[in-house]
């Protein structure tokens, strides 16, 4: 499996608070059957980002993962924050935030309050040539009470990331909720763990995975966590989806929307 959000790297974040626990978290990784993960710590007013940085201790980490046989493969991501100056810089360099300096980028929206015109935001992204990746919407407080917005989004060509953890119920019901509403409809292109320590936000996907497989087919389950994350970790080309269900029937009339998200009419 492959884990494209994780805070692996010590002392970047509000993830992992030293090398060893890092290394923990790598070995808790690898036991699980991820093979690789992209670190990404967040860069907003709090945590600064620096490429330079990070990539040394990744360089670092990896060295010590090697050493131990571990079969981890670790690269650069963010957990990027829809700040104004986060914006502007990502369209002057494209690649600073991305996932190993491709296409795909990790985007975090604000929990309340989100900005006017944030699908004409992601838009404008895709044209400077990325494409934008929304992270775990289902732990959103706005999005849990507006879905309809994940729908036009998606619409316009966005891809979704959900946490392992609210695939099992780790992150409350509501998250656990919509996270299987989502699923249901095949609106989600990623499992990730969203790592952040060894014991409350543990790296670990399979259980998810299994979670999935068992109520959504094996097909999509590996999709989730092996085919699509492997594709946006090495910059390929998204691989063939299935088709989403309720995405383009706006036009069914005297149906609301959430029954048009459970397929129900």
């Amino acid at each position: 499996m492959i884990d494209i959000h994780h805070h692996l790297l010590w002392d970047q974040d509000d993830g992992s608070t030293s090398l060893e626990t890092s290394l923990e978290m790598a070995r808790i990784a690898a036991a699980d059957g991820i093979t690789h993960i992209a670190c990404t710590p967040h860069a907003n007013g709090q945590y600064a980002y620096i490429p330079e940085e990070i990539d040394a201790k990744i360089e670092e980490l990896q060295r010590l993962i090697d050493a131990e046989g571990l079969k981890l493969k670790l690269g650069r991501g963010c957990d990027f924050h829809m700040t104004y100056d986060n914006i502007q810089v990502a369209h002057e360099e494209p690649t600073r935030f991305s996932l190993n300096n491709g296409m795909y980028l990790l985007v975090e929206i604000p929990d309340y309050a989100l900005p006017r015109g944030l699908g004409e935001t992601f838009y404008e992204m895709q044209i400077s040539g990325l494409s934008p990746i929304l992270t775990h919407p289902e732990r959103n407080p706005t999005l849990q009470q507006e879905p309809e917005l994940v729908a036009e989004w998606l619409r316009g060509g966005i891809l979704v990331q959900v946490t392992a953890g609210s695939v099992i119920g780790d992150m409350g019901r509501r998250a656990q909720k919509m996270a299987h509403e989502l699923l249901a409809n095949r609106w989600v292109h990623f499992i990730a763990t969203d790592a952040h320590n060894t014991s409350s936000r543990p790296p670990r996907m399979r259980q998810a995975h299994d979670v999935i497989a068992d109520k959504y087919g094996s097909e999509y389950a590996h999709l989730l966590c092996v085919s699509n994350p492997l594709a946006a970790f090495m910059n390929n080309a998204m691989p063939q989806q299935l088709e989403p269900i309720n995405l383009y029937e706006d036009e069914v009339p005297n149906r609301s929307w959430w029954q048009r998200l459970l397929g129900r009419y």
